[in-house]
């Protein structure tokens, strides 16, 4: 099944260094605590996203990994970043806002690339994987491993994290590298002098720091096969991962067993936010300052247990429950306080977050949403709705007054979204995988002249990629307000921003809507009947991939036959989409 994908986005580079620069002077200037705390990570963030950048930029010129002046620099940066959030996070004093200034005036003065392209860190963005994690892990790491210690990061997300290990060994700037070829068997392609430089001192122990393991392991393990060739013994070899567990099934035997027997320590999200560090306090804490203080132990809503926080759905047996994606699920939890109840949700490190405060607030001022409170360290607060249940019927109205608000307020770039041909071929592959070979062919009459012709049409915009019906609450003052509505668009799936006839398709297939509410729906939001008509199958099929990956939920099964029989309906119409009876 294809469901998820990546994002990657152009920067140029001297207009990034520009900009952090200016938000460093900006964050030195604020006092200690988590406001400034967090803006330091953003910061950090950035400038690793950049040196990631201009290292695979250089790596795509050569062909292999090298030592650089430009990556030096670049790098110089990211530890100067690092070793400030290390202080603030041990509650140290900070020495200025000209700290930086040398290392990115020296980064400045390289001869910068037009543009770098940056490969969005998932950790960051969706899996509540903070920086801060690898400063603690690294400070557990066996006080008798040989020295000196020799940090590599992998990129994308490795060439932060590995710069915050490097700070808490006291190590030298880390070397970054690209494992490349098939995902489950990567390799390590390095220049001669980076081998070099490595290898300098045989007697030295390896660190190796990314995000993962995933389904093989085989970035970490491409590294340390490497090293294990050039001599180094198995026992000098350790890892900095994301998560305790193991690799997954598409893991080698080899690599099974040096993860098994190797020194891997990991502080994992629960055991670093739940407690204080320095002038940073445990989340239950981050929004006293605007919500005062809890009256309640947090309680954790993630994978699905916010069906449970509702008196009225936990009273429901658990198939009358919505169904979960838990493995696509933000992590949530319930603050209540003296002032009222709140929903604290993660939105996504650094400038992901503030973007989708500036969405939340403007959904929440043309009266589609609940009130964001406060962003905090990548975590958003919004008033939690008690009583609120998911409406009986949805009004045709509100659904278009909420499209049409995305479609003219929220545009987005063309770049950020599977394409049609993507789409279309997802489709062919989901629908082949769950429905057969002969399902398929309703799709072969999306032509790629036509889809060329769709394609001059297409108006790309943040769209909410998720109309389920449990996605809506009626109120208990009668308002339907929408849930979860400012990622999906960004998400980590291949679907991305589309043109506001996504939205449409998604409404007709979750509400059911008959062809001529269908057809009010489209002229109501300025949708073109065309492309919500190729959009269609394209939402069915990437449904049925996305309930594919989500076995461990009950619901997941009855949420594939559902889309699996309304394609069945879609194809035996010839493209168009009306059900035996719509409601509205």
């Amino acid at each position: 099944m294809l469901v998820y994908g990546d994002r990657d986005r152009l920067e140029n580079p001297c207009v990034a260094v520009a900009r952090i620069a200016a938000a460093h002077r900006t964050a030195a200037a604020k006092p200690d605590g988590l406001i400034r705390h967090a803006m330091l990570v953003s910061l950090f963030i950035e400038a690793a996203e950049l040196a990631q950048g201009l290292a695979d930029a250089e790596f795509a010129a050569l062909g292999e990994d090298d030592c650089t002046p430009c990556r030096d620099a670049a790098m110089a940066v990211v530890m100067g970043l690092a070793r400030a959030v290390a202080r603030s996070w041990r509650g140290e004093p900070q020495p200025g806002a000209c700290a930086l200034a040398a290392e990115l005036e020296t980064l400045s003065a390289q001869p910068l690339p037009e543009t770098v392209r940056i490969r969005r860190s998932e950790g960051y963005a969706f899996y509540g994987l903070y920086p801060e994690a690898y400063l603690e892990a690294a400070a557990r790491l066996p006080p008798d491993l040989p020295a000196p210690l020799v940090v590599i990061g992998l990129r994308s997300i490795g060439t932060g994290l590995a710069a915050m290990a490097a700070v808490a060994l006291d190590a030298a700037p880390p070397v970054t590298l690209r494992p490349i070829g098939h995902p489950f068997q990567r390799a390590v392609r390095l220049s001669a002098r980076l081998r070099a430089a490595l290898l300098a001192d045989a007697g030295a122990s390896y660190v190796i720091v990314d995000e993962g393991p995933g389904l093989s392991g085989s970035s970490f393990g491409a590294v340390a096969d490497w090293l294990e060739a050039a001599g180094v013994p198995s026992r000098r070899i350790a890892f900095l991962p994301s998560h305790k567990g193991d690799p997954g099934p598409r893991s080698s035997d080899r690599h099974r067993r040096r993860w098994a027997e190797a020194v891997r320590p990991v502080i994992d999200f629960n055991e670093l936010v739940h407690a204080a560090h320095g002038p940073v306090p445990p989340l239950e804490r981050w929004f006293e300052d605007t919500l005062g203080l809890a009256v309640a132990p947090l309680r954790d809503l993630s994978g699905g247990a916010w069906r449970t926080a509702s008196a009225e759905l936990a009273a429901n047996v658990a198939a009358d429950w919505p169904p979960v994606h838990a493995q696509q699920e933000r992590r949530k939890f319930l603050l209540r306080t003296a002032s009222g109840s709140w929903l604290l949700k993660f939105a996504g490190l650094g400038r992901l977050g503030e973007a989708k405060l500036d969405r939340a607030r403007a959904l929440h001022q043309a009266g589609f949403t609940t009130k964001p409170m406060a962003l905090r360290h990548g975590f958003l607060a919004e008033r939690w709705l008690d009583g609120a249940q998911p409406p009986a019927t949805m009004p045709l109205e509100r659904l278009a007054d909420y499209l049409l608000f995305r479609a003219q307020r929220f545009p987005a770039e063309r770049d950020t979204g599977a394409s049609l041909p993507d789409l279309l071929a997802m489709a062919h592959v989901n629908i082949g995988e769950a429905l057969g070979a002969a399902a398929t062919v309703p799709l072969d009459r999306w032509t790629r002249d036509i889809l060329s012709e769709l394609d001059a049409g297409v108006r790309r915009v943040v769209t909410d990629n998720r109309l389920h019906i449990w996605e809506w609450l009626r109120t208990t003052d009668g308002r339907v307000l929408k849930t979860d509505s400012l990622d999906h668009a960004d998400a980590h799936d291949l679907i991305g921003c589309q043109d506001i006839a996504w939205d449409v398709a998604g409404a007709i297939v979750e509400f059911g809507l008959a062809e001529a509410e269908a057809d009010r729906l489209c002229d109501a939001v300025g949708a073109s009947k065309r492309l919500v008509a190729f959009h269609l199958p394209c939402y069915l099929a990437f449904q049925i991939g996305c309930w594919s990956f989500a076995s461990s939920d009950a619901g997941a099964a009855s949420m594939r036959r559902f889309y699996g029989e309304a394609w069945k309906r879609q194809a035996g119409r010839g493209g168009r989409f009306p059900p035996p009876a719509g409601t509205s």
